[in-house]
């Protein structure tokens, strides 16, 4: 038997948002199973007409009740405020067919909580003989294994109610078209086809047990036509499901009309929904892709156990202790071949390590007896399909086929195992034996194999089986390799004056400028206001510099005849090596340098000059709002290290194909890290969509306030032998971790979606999945720091120029990508400067629209704050009104409480929100970003090059487009000015009439000050302000009056 609720709406709710309304819902309790209602926003009247089901024993019903709680749902901070209940006893349900529409009172649940309103019901209960399935017979397959568990604990099915019953699916912002008849059936059970199904945009939740109370996500209906009646639903709700509920009712969503597209799917032929998510519309990114956006807990198996000390029991399985414990543990057969001894001496060896299929062999040496190689196999435990390793020196034959001089075979169960921090095992010379087992032969190869992880020295170094499709130069393009940013200096060049100039034409003075140039880093100075001989700049010009110094200054004293034509009248070049560093503000001794010529000259021009290297600043090159180093350039005035970071870098799922080899996709990715001045580049994966790196890094943390950077890359530079050769590294997307939103030594495992935005739209390239960890040495020394500077003094003592900071990290940019690409292997100029963000200046309508609603989420807290006071003035709740002027009257006549109760208020706020706090770092927000809502032109104009390559109809189109823009922003900023020329007018007797009115108002209101006390001041102000509607005029006040009458100078401008 079943019991229906049918929940149809409420009356004179009591407001909640401090709006004066509320968001009510339903949730209605019986026997512990829950079930709720939609949510209607903004509407002390709702209206739901839903109906719930519940498990009914009628044995039983003498002795229970219905509980119906109404609810507020809050937004955007998650939670909900009680509005009232009511409890029906079971003895009083009636059937259906005696039903009939009851209006209850809302109760309290205590003396101290305040309730208004009614709620309208129906209760009613239903028996086995009402639930059947009419005709058309729909007959489906056995629901799938995903399909969603019931919650209840009877093991019967659940039959529906009637024809009027809807159907649930979970999740609603999926988007689907599936009719039932079409559904996959494995057993060829044959399907008829139901009848269609008709969308109704409301919403309810499953049934769930009481303690499975969660936050549910907004459901979809979908209402079968007559005839055909559906089972109810009893599913539990797992937890991917309820964080997945819990964020979504959190954070704000893009509307969508094709939200509410959803459909049913595989219904059993016991009458049983399955509750399943179909998502068959990649169109819409923006409604069916939500959660793919989003961080998701990553189940990763960190610091798994080492193999034991015998290669017997690391093929069984058995682990010990591991000292990795950020990354999953991959094992690895290490096979280091040394050398040989005592061959034919007119052989060419070389050796071949074989394992199963696997083949890896050493360069071959021509003509030694003795050769050396020194180098390192490794074959991952995943691909071993064979027990036996066989090592075999063979001699080079140019023309036929290679001679085998003998070999070495190894049981893997026989295998030693290593465990770090051990000491390398040695290696050991072997006799070599016959290839087919006929004895000894002559010579013997020094060998060394183990077993081990990926945390072996030797594991950077080694040939890999899986990379053994890359040869030549490309082997060197796939192995980690860890980079150390160049030191960079700012090189600052005071330009004081210069003496005894000689011009080339002796018949007009000389317009001097100067010219400085370090590398491809060109300045110059203005031209001397007085033409002399002797000019007078006193400019400082600032470049930025990279140790070991590699170039020279050289200045260039020039007079300019016209625009495109300048005479040098003389030169000089300083190695930067005998420049002067400075660390702090002090003076720096100035030098006279003689120009040189190119003609030789009786007598020496002469320049003054201030050169030295800035050592008390930080060179930035990156952004600051995402700076990973904030330390000057200068190490004695580094401090000491107030934590450390552990990264694990764990592996990669669903990565797109990047491009095409041997006719398929194919993607080689890796990974970059960057933090400070230290870069880290993983080994590359090769051909696969889930690379497991497991690699792990450590960087020493000097400031929490600072970011750490990482970005997924496809290789394009394996040789022909790795399917690409000579292309730039493609993005794939990247993720930025704040240090400071880390718990102290919590471990952080999130799989971060990888999202790039191309001309077609924002799309996932695939998740990566990390372990963080940020380990603070000492507590008290990280608090310190929140009050320090976020940069080094110098940048408050001497500052740079927006225009000059901007100029200059352009700069520092292009150096360490310069340095960085002369890195063996290198770390090319286009994975340097997607890590940077050297395109984050140019202009984007899509980023400043997200700006533009970043502000406005901002400012939305004032708005709101500004509309609750509005309503307390217009006593559209005369309670909180009241309550108001109470707090009011207490802080004008005991003043020493405003602070005390504001800073108490906020400490209140901050403890509360303490339970509601991210849970995981922060990641590439694609809504924020506002990359889901832009539009195509908008997305081809930001990936246009600059200077523009469209055509001119379509630069024609953006150009009015911004003019629209910026007419807008016109209006705004005239208006401000209006009202700041209007305050400043009213003392300037622009208008004598009201400024005669100001200044009486000023005298007659200094004297009541005076004689008036301040509290029956500010009483009387805020009294007449929170006046009573009645009291008030629709009118504009008197001062708002006066205000706008005041003169402007707009009727001034052209």
């Amino acid at each position: 038997m079943k019991l229906v609720v049918e929940v149809i709406d409420a009356h004179d709710l009591m407001p909640k948002d401090g709006l004066g309304s509320a968001s009510p819902f339903v949730e209605v309790d019986f026997q512990n199973q829950l079930s709720r209602t939609k949510t209607i926003p903004k509407n002390l009247n709702p209206i739901w007409n839903q109906k719930l089901l519940f498990d009914f024993d009628k044995t039983q019903s003498h002795h229970c009740s219905i509980e119906v709680s109404v609810y507020h749902e809050r937004r955007p901070v998650p939670g909900r405020s009680f509005l009232g209940r009511v409890r029906i006893p079971c003895s009083n349900l009636v059937t259906k067919d005696e039903q009939v529409y009851q209006s209850f009172q809302l109760e309290s649940k205590s003396l101290l909580s305040f309730v208004k309103g009614e709620i309208g019901l129906k209760t009613y209960t239903l028996s086995q003989s009402n639930i059947h399935i009419s005709s058309p017979k729909i007959t489906l397959p056995t629901p799938p294994p995903h399909t969603l568990p019931s919650t209840t604990s009877s093991t019967t099915q659940s039959p529906i109610v009637d024809d009027s019953i809807k159907l649930i699916e979970v999740k609603g912002n999926t988007r689907t078209h599936t009719n039932p008849a079409e559904t996959a059936c494995p057993s060829k059970i044959p399907i008829q086809e139901a009848d269609s199904v008709i969308e109704e945009r409301s919403e309810t939740t499953h049934q769930i047990h009481k303690h499975q109370s969660v936050q549910q996500p907004i459901p979809t209906l979908l209402t079968r036509a007559d005839g055909v009646h559906l089972p109810t639903m009893q599913n539990q709700t797992g937890p991917k499901l309820r964080r997945r509920a819990e964020h979504e009712a959190t954070r704000p969503l893009h509307r969508d009309n094709n939200f509410n597209n959803t459909t049913t799917n595989n219904i059993s032929n016991n009458n049983n929904i399955n509750i399943i998510n179909n998502n068959n519309n990649s169109n819409n990114s923006s409604s069916s892709n939500d959660n793919d956006f989003e961080v998701k807990e990553a189940s990763l198996h960190l610091g798994e156990q080492w193999p034991n000390n015998t290669g017997r029991v690391w093929m069984s399985g058995e682990r010990m202790a591991a000292t990795l414990d950020l990354v999953e543990q991959m094992h690895y057969l290490y096979i280091r071949v040394v050398k040989a001894r005592d061959l034919a001496a007119s052989s060419d060896p070389y050796v071949e390590v074989k394992l199963g299929n696997y083949k890896g062999r050493t360069r071959h040496l021509e003509r030694r007896p003795n050769p050396e190689w020194n180098q390192v196999f490794a074959f991952s435990k995943e691909r071993i399909q064979s027990s036996i390793l066989q090592v075999l020196v063979k001699d080079k034959d140019m023309i036929g086929r290679d001679d085998c001089l003998g070999g070495v075979v190894f049981d893997l169960n026989e295998i030693p195992t290593r465990v770090p921090p051990d000491s390398p095992l040695a290696p050991q010379w072997y006799r070599m034996e016959d290839r087919r087992g006929e004895g000894k032969v002559r010579g013997e190869v020094m060998v060394a194999v183990w077993m081990g992880t990926q945390a072996d020295e030797a594991f950077t170094e080694a040939w890999h089986a899986d990379a053994a499709s890359v040869y030549g130069e490309g082997v060197f393009n796939i192995r980690s390799k860890v980079y150390v940013s160049p030191k960079l200096w700012y090189l600052r060049v005071n330009i004081i004056e210069a003496q005894d100039l000689v011009p080339n034409d002796r018949s007009r003075l000389p317009e001097v400028l100067v010219k400085v140039q370090i590398g491809n880093q060109v300045l110059r100075t203005g031209i001397c206001p007085s033409r002399t001989a002797n000019p007078i700049w006193n400019e400082d010009l600032v470049f930025v510099v990279a140790e070991p110094f590699e170039e020279h200054l050289v200045l260039t004293v020039e007079d300019q005849i016209h625009q495109s034509k300048d005479d040098v009248l003389g030169g000089i070049t300083v190695p930067l090596d005998s420049i002067e560093k400075r660390l702090d503000h002090r003076p720096v001794r100035s030098r006279w340098f003689n120009l040189e010529k190119q003609r030789e000259v009786r007598f020496s021009s002469r320049i003054h000059l201030r050169v030295c290297l800035e050592g008390g600043y930080h060179v930035l090159d990156e952004s600051t709002m995402c700076i990973s180093d904030q330390r000057p350039t200068a190490k004695q005035l580094w401090k000491p290290p107030i934590g450390v970071v552990e990264v694990g870098i764990v592996r990669a799922e669903g990565l797109l194909p990047m491009k095409m080899k041997e006719g398929r996709g194919s993607t080689d990715a890796y990974c970059v890290a960057k933090y400070g001045q230290k870069w880290v580049r993983t080994r590359t994966i090769l051909d696969s969509f889930s690379p497991k790196w497991n690699e792990q890094y450590t960087w020493e943390v000097y400031d929490p306030c600072t970011v750490i950077t990482l970005g997924v890359f496809d290789n394009f530079n394996l040789g022909s032998g790795g399917g690409g050769g000579g292309g730039r590294d493609a993005r794939m997307g990247k993720v930025r971790i704040r240090l400071s939103t880390l718990e102290a030594q919590r471990v952080y495992t999130h799989a971060y979606p990888l999202l790039m935005l191309h001309p077609s739209g924002v799309k996932k390239m695939g998740e990566i999945s990390l372990a963080v960890r940020f380990t603070p040495l000492s507590l008290a020394n990280t608090i310190y720091i929140y009050g320090q500077p976020l940069l080094p003094k110098m940048h408050y003592l001497h500052p740079f120029t927006v225009n000059q900071v901007e100029s200059l990290r352009y700069q520092a940019m292009n150096i360490v990508a310069a340095r960085l690409a002369r890195a063996e292997p290198p770390l090319r100029k286009e994975v340097v400067e997607y890590m940077l963000d050297v395109d984050s200046h140019m202009w984007s309508m899509r980023r400043s629209k997200a700006n533009f609603f970043r502000i406005m989420a901002i400012l939305s807290g004032l708005t709101s704050m500004k509309r609750w006071f509005e309503e307390v003035c217009d006593w559209k709740n005369p309670v909180t009104s009241i309550l108001v002027h109470v707090l009011f009257l207490i802080l004008i006549w005991y003043p020493e409480l405003m602070l005390p109760t504001l800073f108490l208020y906020a400490f209140v706020i901050g403890v509360w929100n303490y339970r509601l706090r991210e849970r995981h770092p922060a990641h590439m927000d694609a809504r924020l970003s506002w990359a889901e809502a832009v539009q195509p032109d908008e997305l081809d104009e930001e990936f246009d090059t600059f200077p523009t390559s469209r055509q001119g109809e379509v630069v024609r189109m953006r150009y009015d487009r911004l003019r629209s823009v910026a007419g807008r922003i016109q209006t705004v900023v005239g208006d401000v000015a209006t009202q700041g020329e209007r305050l400043h007018s009213v003392l300037r007797w622009r208008d004598p009439r009201a400024t005669s009115l100001f200044l009486v108002f000023c005298l007659c209101a200094a004297v009541v000050l005076y004689v008036t006390p301040v509290r029956v001041v500010v009483l009387a102000g805020g009294l007449y302000v929170m006046r009573h509607p009645r009291f008030r005029s629709k009118l504009p006040s008197v001062p708002s009056n006066f205000f706008r009458r005041l003169a402007a100078r707009t009727d001034s401008m052209l």
